[in-house]
Order: structure tokens, then C-alpha cells, then sequence
């Protein structure tokens, strides 16, 4: 995958501080930046948000990116409400949007450079440093953990946006996930789905080969009866791995399995708590969900959060240079 629009996690927390606003953030470009240098002008960016739990997107913020010219990029960020379902990943048109910022310069320096718009929203695009934290070494050695955190030192491009929480919708219980979008190959004027994001790791534990790319043009609301490349639904594989990871009954697994699917961060932004409830730069969601998926047989990796999260927006560290 383009490396510009391959999504590495996604938060959504509120916050710190004034339960009014909401906080939401999207990186991409793991390894940033080995593989870009910066955000593909012709994607399309987008936080989704279902407001009454029907795992189908109500409202969209979309965040596109102009050319980058002499080492400069700027960013616009709109909302939009969305009417018809999304069943085949392409972009909705846009008849209802309404730019909440524009010509945003993105920061390539250490210096964050916010960008204030409509609405009382603050936004922030650029060069950060990567606040996931995860014994990947380990995970990728069968779960044997050492506690050596392999994005320590590393980067990600981020996409934050600080917003009133009116502008999430009546209802404080709203589920989020992310997706990027690019130009389909035949048909460069419209846009179709590349990658998308809702709980972290989800796709990475439960899937494998084709099956990852499958699920990442899976609308949510369909991932529980989409076929995976052995013939057997996304559910019944997920049902399958709960059964021989954590020693669950069928009947447990199936529960399990029913939450995991659909693919959706579950948030009330009127409560201050993390995962899973939202998801905050600090949450070991790893631990959570090892011991979860394992039925308490593995409680953890051995690794903690990273000490250059900010006090204050964007949040996202300062990059490792």
C-alpha cells in the first residue's frame, strides 16, 4: 500500500480538561518518513462517525491535501452529513459539505502549526512522532514478549482535529473509525477505499493474507457475513480464533466475536474514560486486548506508553530527527 495513505492507528478521546470538545486523531504513513514525505494530494482523508449504532456512517470529516510545492503543503478539513449508505467504499458526494478549514499549513518541522476555523475547531496536520507503543518483535515471534517497544523511535504523519462536541451530533454514545480514500485506476475522477481503521489491531490479530485487504474495503456494517478467502464469513474466522486463542467456548467466542464485529470505536464523548471507550494516546490497548483475545492466558507485551505525548494540542510528540 501507498505508505501516504496507510493508516497506522486512530484515536478519539476527550478532551483534556473540557468535556465540551472532543479530540480526533488519524496517523498514517508508518516508517514516516522512509517510505513519504508527505500527504497524497489526490486522497482523501476521512474520520467517520455513526450516531445512532447502526456501524453506517451519519457524518464525515474530510481532510484533503494540496500538491506539495518548495516544501510546502496545506490542508482542508470539511463536514459533511451523509445520507446514503456506504456499500461499496467510494466517496459520497459532497452536497451538504461545509469547509471548516482551509489553506491549513501542514508542519514538516518539529514546530506544531495550528491552524483555528470555523465552529471554534483547531486543527493540525504533519511530521510527528508515532505514540503507538507494541513488542511487535514479539508478536510477530508468536506472542513471545520481551518488552522492547518497536515505535519508540519512530514517526507517523498525523491528522488531529479539536472540535465542540455539537458538531458529533445529539447523541454522546457515537461509534468512529477512520478510512482513506484514492483515485480508482480506470476511473482517476472518483475515489475509492484503500484502508480503514476502527478498533487497533483488530484486522492484524484476526486476519490474515488477502483476508487483511478484504476487511479494509469491508463497510463495517458488513464485516460479519463477508466472505474471507477460505469461504468461511470474517465471523465465524473471528469465532474460530477466539476458540483456539483463549480457550472459549463456542457460545463465548460468538459474543466476543459480536462486539469485535463490526469494526467500530465505541465512544461517549460525554465520558472522559479510555479504551474501550474512545481510544486516548496513553491507552495500553495492546494489554487490553491480548488479555481479552487470550482469555487472560497473555496479559501483556511488557510495554508502556511513550513519555513525548504533549500536554496540549495536537497531543502527538514532537518527530524523532
Amino acid at each position: 500500500m501507498d505508505a501516504r495513505v496507510d493508516i497506522t492507528d486512530h484515536y478519539a478521546f476527550q478532551k483534556p480538561g473540557d468535556p465540551r470538545r472532543t479530540i480526533l486523531i488519524l496517523n498514517v504513513n508508518p516508517l514516516a518518513p522512509t517510505h513519504a514525505d508527505e500527504f497524497r494530494h489526490d486522497a482523501v482523508y476521512e474520520t467517520l462517525v455513526d450516531t445512532d449504532g447502526d456501524a453506517r456512517p451519519d457524518i464525515a470529516f474530510r481532510y484533503r491535501f494540496s500538491p506539495k510545492e518548495n516544501g510546502r503543503q496545506f490542508a482542508s478539513v470539511a463536514r459533511v452529513e451523509l445520507e446514503r449508505e456506504l456499500e461499496d467504499g467510494h466517496l459520497e458526494e459532497e452536497d451538504e459539505a461545509e469547509l471548516l478549514v482551509e489553506h491549513a499549513p501542514v508542519s514538516f518541522g518539529s514546530e506544531a502549526h495550528i491552524t483555528h476555523g470555523r465552529h471554534g475547531v483547531r486543527f493540525f496536520a504533519g511530521f510527528r512522532s508515532d505514540p503507538f507503543f507494541f513488542d511487535l518483535i514479539g508478536f510477530l515471534n508468536g506472542l513471545k514478549f520481551t518488552g522492547s517497544d518497536f515505535f519508540v523511535d519512530k514517526n507517523v504523519f498525523g491528522i488531529a482535529l479539536d472540535l465542540p462536541n455539537r458538531l458529533l451530533g445529539a447523541n454522546p454514545k457515537i461509534g468512529v473509525w477512520t478510512r482513506t480514500l484514492v483515485p480508482m485506476m480506470l476511473q482517476p475522477d472518483h475515489q475509492t477505499q484503500a484502508d480503514q481503521m476502527g478498533r487497533p489491531a483488530i484486522n492484524t490479530v484476526f486476519n490474515k493474507g488477502n483476508d487483511k485487504n478484504t476487511f479494509n474495503v469491508t463497510q463495517p456494517a458488513n464485516q460479519r457475513n463477508a466472505i474471507t478467502a477460505s469461504g468461511q464469513t470474517f465471523l465465524q474466522v473471528f469465532i474460530a480464533d477466539l476458540e483456539a486463542l483463549g480457550g472459549y467456548t463456542a457460545a463465548q467466542a460468538d459474543g466476543i466475536a459480536k462486539i469485535l464485529l463490526p469494526d467500530v470505536l465505541t465512544f461517549d464523548f460525554s465520558s472522559s474514560a479510555g479504551f474501550l471507550n474512545g481510544r486516548r494516546l496513553q491507552d495500553d490497548v495492546i494489554d487490553i486486548e491480548l488479555n481479552l483475545v487470550t482469555n487472560g492466558k497473555v496479559t501483556g507485551d511488557g510495554v508502556g506508553p511513550h513519555t513525548d505525548y504533549l500536554s496540549e494540542f495536537p497531543y502527538l510528540g514532537k518527530p524523532h530527527v
